[in-house]
This record gives structure tokens, sequence and C-alpha cells, in this order.
């Protein structure tokens, strides 16, 4: 009986293990059900791409946890990781992923998400790693992800808004949190830190880039552990957070730049906060850059750790002189104390930091000599003392640096001679010794530096001497601007091997003798100045036929000859040749030349003139008369009988019905349709003879302001021929209908291949494409400036307004819609002026998010606006940022948005645009070259996109810099192009 009691009792165990056991595994395969179903879910939400990452999902077939990207835990298959970072992905984030109830890892950066995050990601409690990073997520931050038992937050470089919520950083479960990073949004308000919450665990605080304000919150000095704080370029303010930074010992990296921080004691002592960073011992990195920052620099400066390599104190109100005591700082690699207040000599004591690869004190006014124990920083890659106070001459001991690429000392007031041995500096690449008084001839050891690959430059100096001939070993140079000294002798013919030369600058010195004719055959030259010499002779013809020369000075020489109105020299005026009286020729406003006669040829004209003379009294007198009646009658007319004239012209034109008009294009149907601005529509068509045409329709009813210009508007486009302008084809003018008749682009427009959701199926670009696109933009619109004709402000530059043709060239389109707009009389504009438009009837020319800001104030149209609009769409093109993204969620323009990360913070950047726009395949080789571009690109945008207008460079300058960044993309260095050819 016992035994069956027993029996019994196991029995009734094992029924109930086995109930527990069934109900167990039932939960278990309901969670897989339902993971599979989140999964699917999320999968719906992301728009379709037979080539991404999620074309196996499926509710067939392979187990979810074989899913690309799905990492599930052992025995249960329950998904526990999620991690599709930098897979391409486009659409929203499905509320579907918070029932992954099991997930621990979630992982979506890199991609281009929009919309939301989610709120629902906060039932995710057992997730420890949230990375959205690198979309293009909008809104707020959901506060319910302060609930989750967090390690690694990171949400950065997105489009989020809002304050950040509360429970994020202050709530019971935040405790476990390690690493935050939200930089990079548009975040405001303060950093919500209070004093009972303790962020214990915390090593890494990324909030750089967002519109945060307020202190340094106290309860930071909580977080002990905290190794890497960066609050770069917000609007925080309040003293240097000293307090705060003694107490964390572990920093080593602190980034608080471009804020508006003060020092202590009125902004007058620097002292208390760099003695709070001396017990951090591994203190790496400070950056201080751009708060207006007073005080001296304290010898307690040289107290701080031995493992710091990088200081960053420039664009502050520091003064005083630099504390010999810096020295102590042996490991340090960059030094960058540049636009401040500094004064005094450069302590010797500087040069015993032998570590030292950058060095910046520009723009200061520090003064004396230069110490000649630079020559023992052997690393010293860049060194920048420019626009100083220093006096006495170069040493010769730079003849040491070997790594030296950038030697700047223009702007002070150096003498003696330019010192042979720089020569020696066999990897320098840009040499600027401008506005000295250095004299003496140019050394041949310098002039034949082949390593030279971006500008020489020694102009505004006293030098003398004829031009070295080794100047021709340069054949890598840029630009040579030798300009404003006293330099003799004639220009030798051997300039004409320096074949990667663009801007060549002799102007301001004594050069006699003929210009070579070989300067004309530079491949890649496309600006040249030897005004004011003594040169004489014809200009060569050379330069006349040369395919890239744009930009030519020949004034105040002794040039004589006949000069043409073709090729190169179709777009100079008389200012390019004043002061040469044996010059004649076409040039609008140059003498005219005299045809030599013969003596046998005398008696032609007078035979001429006795048989002329009756003929001319019966027939020409009328002629005469009745043009001269026109004339006046224009005059009084406004010019309506020009236009008449011009209509006769616009008869040589191919003839394009209204009938015609309807059946290319399906009566206007919405099928053909490509495009529609503030004054019409834009449809595709194919004529009879099977021309692929654009009609441009103007809206009569809401253009009424422009219909009384519409001839003016064709005459414009008529008269302006550059390849980078879109040409007319025809006109089509009825009362009640008119239209302007263009080529149909192949390619469509940028806009289209930035945003390839408007319907390409490709990847975009690549980064060559686009840089031959901006200079195509570049220079045509440079053209509309300076050289057209009809001198035109473009007024709307934007990606929709720039097609591309079969073989990817650009063409600007819709110019001259200002001057429709505005109503613009050419016969009242100064000659010296005539670019400045006044605007009428209140309105704003252009498009949101590319308008110059001077527009808004009221000021006149001008070809400034153009520029700024030019560098929004570089800075667009490089940030795969519309502009007016970053004015509705940021509220700043795109401008600003770009120069919160300037300088330091522009690498994320860079990486995202040449994983955008790059050559996968060549990636290794080439990510050098294109950093570079990329930040050129970016540098030049926010050089066009200045406030001030009279700042921003001419559109002839930006056409320059372009042509530059495209040759350097189509000309990369050797080096690289060795290695692709080993791989």
């Amino acid at each position: 009986m016992g035994s069956c009691k027993f029996s019994l009792f196991c029995f009734l165990r094992l029924v109930i293990v086995l109930v527990v056991v069934v109900s167990v595994e039932g939960k278990v395969n309901d969670q897989i059900l339902r993971d599979r179903d989140s999964l699917l879910t999320f999968k719906s939400s992301v728009v379709f791409d037979p080539e991404n990452v999620l074309r196996n999902w499926s509710s067939t077939g392979v187990h979810v946890c074989n899913w690309a990207g799905v990492k599930c835990n052992s025995g249960r298959n329950q998904v526990v990781e999620l991690d599709l970072s930098s897979t391409s992905l486009r659409g929203t984030i499905s509320p579907a992923l918070g029932n992954l109830s099991s997930l621990i890892v979630l992982d979506l950066s890199k991609n281009f998400f929009q919309g939301h995050i989610p709120a629902e990601l906060g039932n995710l409690v057992h997730l420890k790693q949230l990375s959205l990073s690198w979309n293009f997520l909008q809104g707020n931050i959901p506060a319910q992800l302060g609930s989750l038992q967090l390690v690694y937050l990171d949400l950065g470089n997105n489009l989020l808004a809002g304050e950040i919520p509360f429970p994020l950083f202050c709530n019971k479960s935040s405790s476990s949190l390690q690493y935050i990073d939200l930089s990079n949004n548009s975040l405001i308000g303060t950093i919500p830190l209070k004093n009972e919450c303790e962020l214990e665990e915390l090593r890494f605080l990324l909030l750089w880039s967002n519109k945060l304000s307020g202190r340094i919150p106290q309860a930071l000095a909580n977080s002990s552990k905290l190794e890497w704080l960066d609050l770069e370029s917000n609007m925080l303010s309040g003293e240097l957070p000293s307090e705060i930074i003694s107490k964390l010992p572990q920093l080593q990296f602190l980034y608080l730049s471009y804020n508006d921080f003060v020092s202590h004691a009125g902004n007058t002592n620097l002292e208390p906060f760099f003695a709070s960073l001396v017990n951090s011992s591994n203190f790496q990195e400070l950056e201080l850059a751009g708060n207006n920052l007073g005080g001296e620099l304290p010898s307690i400066i040289g107290d701080l750790s031995t493992n710091f390599v990088q200081l960053h104190l420039d664009d502050n109100l520091i003064y005083g002189a630099i504390p010999p005591h810096i020295s102590n700082l042996v490991n340090l690699t960059l030094l960058n104390l540049s636009s401040n207040l500094l004064n005094g000599t450069i302590p010797h004591e500087l040069c015993l930091m032998r570590k030292l690869e950058r060095v910046y004190l520009s723009n200061n006014s520090l003064s004396g000599e230069i110490p000649s124990d630079f020559g023992d920083i052997l690393h010293l890659g860049l060194l920048d003392l420019s626009k100083n106070k220093l006096s006495g001459s170069i040493p010769d001991s730079f003849a040491n640096l070997s790594q030296l690429r950038r030697l700047l000392l223009y702007g002070n007031q150096l003498s003696g001679s330019i010192p042979p041995s720089l020569g020696k500096c066999v990897n320098l690449e840009i040499l600027d010794l401008a506005h000295n008084k250095i004299s003496g001839i140019i050394p041949s050891e310098v002039a034949g530096l082949r390593s030279l690959k971006l500008y020489l430059n020694l102009s505004s100096n006293h030098l003398d001497g004829p031009l070295p001939l080794e100047l021709s070993k340069m054949d890598m140079v840029l630009a040579i601007d030798l300009s404003l000294n006293n330099l003799s002798g004639t220009i030798p013919s051997q300039l004409g091997s320096c074949i990667a030369l663009e801007s060549l600058n002799l102007s301001g010195n004594i050069l006699e003798g003929p210009i070579p004719a070989s300067i004309g055959q530079l491949p890649y030259l496309k600006q040249l100045d030897v005004s004011s010499n003594r040169l004489f002779g014809e200009i060569p013809p050379t330069f006349q036929v040369s395919p890239t020369l744009k930009q030519l000075n020949f004034s105040f020489n002794k040039f004589s000859g006949n000069i043409s109105n073709k090729g190169a020299f179709s777009s100079l005026t008389i200012y390019s040749f004043l002061g040469n009286d044996g010059l004649c020729g076409s040039i609008e406003g140059m003498q005219n030349c005299r045809k030599k006669r013969t003596n046998h040829l005398i008696i032609l004209p007078i035979l001429l003139s006795l048989f002329a003379t009756p003929i001319l009294c019966i027939f020409g007198y009328p002629l005469v008369l009745r043009s001269k009646f026109r004339r006046q009658l224009s005059v009084f007319s406004g010019g309506d009988m020009e236009d008449e004239e011009r209509e006769r012209e616009e008869a040589k034109c191919p003839k394009v019905s209204y009938k015609q008009l309807i059946e290319a294009t399906g009566g206007f149907s919405p099928s053909s349709l490509i495009g529609s601005g503030r004054f019409g529509h834009v449809y595709k068509g194919i004529l009879q003879d099977n021309t692929r045409i654009a009609v441009k329709v103007i809206d009569l009813k809401t253009a009424g302001e422009i219909k009384g210009s519409f001839k003016r508007e064709c005459q414009i486009l008529k008269r302006t021929r550059h390849r980078n302008l879109i040409r007319i084809i025809t006109i089509c003018s009825r009362p009640d209908f008119k239209a302007i008749v263009l080529p149909l682009m192949s390619n469509g427009s940028l806009e289209r291949h930035l945003y390839p959701s408007h319907g390409l199926t490709d990847h975009g670009l690549d980064l060559i494409q686009l840089v031959n696109i901006c200079c195509d933009v570049a220079e045509g619109v440079a053209y509309l400036h300076h050289f057209s004709p009809v001198k035109v402000v473009h007024c709307d530059l934007k990606p929709s307004n720039i097609l591309l043709d079969e073989d990817m060239t650009a063409l600007v389109a819709d110019f001259g819609i200002a001057k429709l707009v505005n109503g613009i009389d050419e016969s009242n504009i100064p000659a010296d002026d005539s670019m400045s438009f006044a605007s009428t009837d209140g309105l704003l020319c252009g498009s949101l998010g590319y308008i110059a800001p001077e527009y808004g104030m009221g000021k006149r149209v001008s070809i400034q606006g153009d520029v700024y609009s030019f560098g929004v769409l570089l800075l667009e093109i490089v940030t795969g940022r519309r502009p007016t993204d970053v004015l509705f969620h940021d509220g700043s323009s795109l401008h600003e948005w770009v120069k919160r990360q300037y300088p330091y913070r522009l690498q994320p950047i860079v990486e995202q645009a040449i994983t955008r726009h790059a050559q996968l395949h060549m990636a290794k080789y080439y990510d050098k070259i294109w950093s570079d571009v990329v930040l050129e690109m970016i540098e030049l945008g926010l050089l066009c996109t200045q406030h001030n207008p009279s700042t921003r460079p001419s559109m002839v300058d930006v056409a320059h810099e372009m042509g530059r960044l495209k040759q350097y993309l189509s000309n990369p260095p050797s080096l690289m192009e060795e290695a692709a050819l080993k791989d």
C-alpha cells in the first residue's frame, strides 16, 4: 500500500511537470509566432527593394532565426538581436518591433528611415542596446524609452527635435546607461540631469550639434566614470565647469567648442579650469574653440596629463604671452591657438614638443623672430604663423622638416631672402610667403620644388631678379602667384611645362619681352594675369584658342596687334586690354584696326565713289531717312520697333505651332507633365520629326505680372550662349497662350538624382559626377553674371532647375525669371552695377531654403544672392539634407546647421557623403581623396552662404575652385593609381 501511494505521488508529480512544460513550450511557441509576425510587419513598413537585405524574409521557408540580421537565443529560438545597420533600408520604423519581448539589441543605424521613433519600443523590457543613428528620424524622443534598462543609447545624426525627455536621464533604470549619443539633431532645452539623478555608470555623453541651452548640470559630477564628454556646437552658457570636471578623474576627451562659455572672474581667469583637469591622468584632447573666452593662458596648462595630444583654443579672446611651461606637454601633436589676442614672442620652449604635427598660431599679434628651433620638430607637417607681426628672416632650419606639407607665413613683416634650403622640404605642397618684406631673388632650389601640388604664393614682397627656369619643374602645382614684386627679365617659355597649372599671376612686376605662346597651350590654365608689366609684341593666338582660359588680364603693357573677340577672348571686355595703345580689334571699346592699303588699290575707292554717289542719292537717302525715323520712333515707343526687328530674326528659328505642341504633348496631358513652378508647368513631348522637347507653358492667370515681359524673356534666352545654359528652340506666343520650347534633357533634373525616391531605381550619382555637375553649374552662372551680353541674375538656383543631358553635362535652366518678375529695364542699369536689380511688387525671388537672407530684408537682388543659392546647393549635395528639411525641423538655415559641425565635427558628414556617392569598388584607395574633396566642398559652401553678401566670393572664383576639385579627382595622386592597378 505504501509503495502504491509512493507511485501515485510520483505519477501526479510527473503529470504536473508535464503540464508546466507543455504550458511553457506553448508560450515559447506563441512568442516565436509573435516575433515572426512582428518582423514581417516591420518589413512591410520598409520601402520595397528587390536588392535589400530583407528579400529573404518570408512567412514560409527559412526559419526566422536564419533571417538576415536576426539572432535568437539558444534553445528557445526567441529573437534577441535585430541588427540591420548600414543596409540602405528606407521607410518607417514599425511599432510592431515593440512586440519582440526578448529583444536585447536593436540596431537600425546608418539607413534612410524616416518618420518618428515608435513609443512602443518602450515595451522592450530586456533591451540593452538601442541604436537608430544616421537616419532621417523626426519628432520628439519618446519618454517611454526612459523606462528601459539600456546600457547603450545612440540616436545621433537624425532630425529629432524637442526637449530631451526627463526620464531618459533620470529614472531608476537609467543608472545602467554607459553610452548616450543624441548628437547632431535639433534638440532644445536644458540637459535634464538633476541632483537626485545619478548616471553612475556613464562613460560617454555625446550631445554635440544641437540647440541645448543653460548650464552644464552639476549632477554630472556624479558620473565619475565619464571618459568622453562632447557638448560642442550648442548654446550652453555660464562659466567653464571647473567643479564638475575636477570630479571626473577618468576624463579623456572634453569638447566644449562653439558655445557661450566664459572663464572665471568675469571672463578674465582661465587658471581654475585648467587646474580642474590636472587630476585627469588619462586626459588626451581638449576643444574650447569659439567661446570668446578671456584671460591669459596659465602656466598650469603644462601640468596636464602627459597623454595630452590635442589642444584647440582658437577663435577666442585669450590674450598675453604663450607660457613657456606649455612645453611640458611632450606628447602634444596638435596645437591651435589661432585667432586670439596673443602677443609677445613665440617661446623657444614651444619647440621642445618634438611630437607636434600641426601648429596653428595665425591671426594673433605675435612679434619677434620665428624660432629656428622649429627645425627640430621633425614630424611637423603644418606650420601656420600667418597674420601676425613676426619679423626677421625665415630660418634655414626649416630644411630639416622633411614631413612639412604646408608652410603659411603670409601677412607678417618678415625680411631677408628666401632661404634656398627650403628646397629640401621635399613634401611641401603649399608655400605661402605673401605680404611680407622679403627681398632678393627666388632661389632656384625653391622654384624647383616638384612636390608643390596646391599653390606657391610669393606675392606682395620685394623680390627681384628674373623668373627662375626651374619653375618649369612644378608640374603638379595648381596656382602660382608672384605678383606685386620687382621681378624683371622675360617670361620663360619653359613655364609651359607646368602642365597642371590653373592660375598664373605675374602682374605688378617689371617683366619685359613677348609673352610665350607655350603658356597659352597649358591644358588646364583658367586664369592668367600679366598686367602692369613691360611686355610687348603680339599676343600669341594660343591664348585665344585655349579651351580652358576664362579670366585674362593683359592690361597696362605694350602689346600690339589685332585682337579678335572669338574663342577664349569672346567673354573678355576692354578692361582685360587697357593701357596697350598698340592693340586694336573687335573687342567693344577697342580701337578698330586700319586696313593696309597698296598703291595699285588707291584707284579703286576713287572709282567706287564716282559711281556710288549718284546711286546713294537715288536709293540711299530714303533708306537712311527710314532708318533714322525708325530709331527715333524706337526711342519714344520704348523699343517696340526693335522688338519687331528681333521678331524678324526669330523667323530664322524653327516654327512650332500651338497645334503641334498639343499633338506633341498629348494635349498637355497629366502624363506628360514633368515639372511645375510658380509661373507655369513643363511638359515633355515629341515633335513630328522625332525631336524630343520640353514645353514651358506660362500660367497667365497666376503670373499676370510677367505677361508683358514674355518677349523680353525670350530675347534674354536667345542672347545667352554657353554650354552649361539651356538653349531655347523656339517660342509659341498667342494672346491666350505663351510657351517656351526647350530641348528635353534625357537625364532629367539634378533633383531626381539627389533624391531617387522621385522615381529613379539607381543609387544616385557618384562623387566625381557631382563635382563635374557643380563645376558645370558654377561656370554657367559665372557666365550669366560676368560674361553674358545680357547680364542675368538667376534668382532661383536649385536642383530642380539644373538639367542633365545624355552625357550628364549640367545645364542651368529657368534663368531670367527674376528679370521678368522684377520688370527690369536694362537701359537704366548703371554700367558698374549691371546686376543690382530693384525688387518690386513685394515678390521675393527664389525658393524657400535657397533665398539669400538679405532678400528677406528688402535688399536689392544681386549676383551675391545667386552665390548664396549655389552654396546651399553644395551643402545640400554633401549633407544629403534638403534646406527646407533643416529649416522646418531645426529652425535654422542649412548654412547654420553645417557651421555648427565645422570644423571638428564634420567627419560623420564626410563619411556619410562618401557612403552615398563613392564608387564602392574603389573606396579602399580613394577614401582620403574623396574626404578631401568633400571637406573642400563644405568649406566652399560655407563661404558662399556667409550672411554678409560682400564677403561671398564671385561665381568666377567659385567656378575656379570647383574646376580645381574636378581636376584633382580626374588626376589623383599617382600612388593611389598604382595601388588601384595592383588590386
